[in-house]
């Protein structure tokens, strides 16, 4: 498991590095005015870039366990370690319901 989260670690770290390069290759190629040629060598050079560096490798993961299915949102964390934290009531203003 820590594995893949250093895994993913690594990846936004590309994605850090890369992206100002990334944002501006995808403007010049969405430019009409540029002739066709360039817009085929900023494709070649968006495809040189490493694949971990695209925002779409990254994965939104808890941030106590590194789980990345059941993430509250809201909170950062898995809905595992939401439901124990909420039931000792370390939570602020959420409580469980019954009905």
């Amino acid at each position: 498991m820590k594995s893949i989260q250093e895994r993913d670690k690594n990846r936004r770290k590309l994605l850090n590095s890369y992206e100002k390069k990334r944002v501006l290759l995808k403007k010049i190629k969405l430019e009409e005015k540029f002739p066709y040629e360039l817009h085929l060598l900023v494709e070649k050079a968006l495809q040189k870039l490493p694949k971990n560096s695209s925002k779409t490798r990254i994965n939104n993961r808890c941030i106590i366990t590194g789980r990345i299915k059941g993430r509250v949102s809201d909170f950062l964390i898995s809905r595992l370690i939401f439901r124990k934290i909420a039931l000792k009531r370390d939570l602020n203003g959420i409580n469980k319901s019954s009905w």
